[in-house]
């Protein structure tokens, strides 16, 4: 037993848990996401069942999401890497400002309420979801990036509300790419690095947000969930290389389209938790 809760719906979720890493680990390398927009949900309805008091269940499955996506972004990223799609030059001027955006984010998640996570997730996803299903080529606010302090600005951004929802930086690095004259292709090659550097810093700093507070599961450490990170960090790694290859497979449109559809689902279900 565990929170009440009998061995063998213990088993069921870790089934759950596994088949939601393989999708996580497709969804990482088909839209240089880490996989958060999906764990997230995922780990917030199965701290639910086990009883997580609500006021840290948030939290712990943002924590959790970013410490499943460490292992999974490296392997995203190394494989649009070797595809040459990576803008290495937009990663080395973001890699400061995005590592402090982290930091500042782990510091609110520490004080914030749970609708806080929510509602960040939810205008970030719902933002992009509407510029990759309705917009064009005309969508632009830039015919290029950014230099200088503007450039490192979105750093900063992405960084922080990355690290309050517990993703990789895909989600925002994705519409700030793209409305600046950016492919697509090379803004999830690009996002996928990203996530590493978000990740790794993310992690500790939830770690830090959640140590010494009440109501968490015995086997976490600060706002990180072990029990998540070690039933679903395998079979992300399993699956990431299936969805990089098919990011390089599809055409431009096809993977907005897809993209967009998916973090239109992940809004609704957040929207949904807010109201009910």
């Amino acid at each position: 037993m565990m929170n009440g809760l009998p061995i063998a719906d213990l088993a069921m979720l870790a089934v759950a848990l596994l088949a939601a890493g393989a999708l996580t680990g497709v969804l990482a390398g088909l839209f240089g996401v880490g996989g958060g927009a999906v764990i997230v949900p995922i780990l917030f309805e199965v701290f639910g069942i086990l009883g997580i008091d609500d006021e840290v269940r948030m939290p712990l499955a943002v924590g959790t999401s970013l410490a499943i996506i460490i292992p999974t972004s490296i392997r995203s990223f190394r494989g649009h890497y070797l595809k040459g799609a990576v803008d290495m030059s937009v990663l080395r001027a973001w890699a400061v400002p995005v590592v402090l955006g982290v930091v500042l984010g782990s510091l609110i998640a520490r004080y914030a309420d749970p609708w806080v996570f929510m509602l960040v997730f939810i205008l970030v996803a719902g933002v992009n979801a509407i510029k990759l299903l309705f917009g064009n080529e005309k969508w632009r606010v830039a015919m290029d990036l950014p230099k200088g302090l503007t450039l490192r600005a979105y750093g900063g951004l992405i960084g922080l509300l990355s690290a309050l929802m517990g993703i990789g930086g895909g989600q925002i690095s994705n519409i700030i790419m793209t409305l600046h004259n950016r492919g697509i292709h090379q803004a999830v090659a690009t996002s996928a690095g990203l996530g590493v550097l978000i990740s790794v810093p993310g992690a500790l700093g939830y770690i830090y947000a959640g140590w010494g507070r009440e109501g968490l599961p015995p086997d976490a450490i600060g706002f990180v969930s072990l029990l998540g990170l070690i039933l679903v960090v395998p079979t992300t790694l399993l699956t990431a290389q299936i969805g990089v290859n098919l990011a390089h497979a599809w055409p431009k449109r096809k993977l907005e389209v897809a993209f967009g559809i998916f973090l239109a689902i992940v809004c609704a279900r957040f929207v949904y938790a807010i109201l009910t």
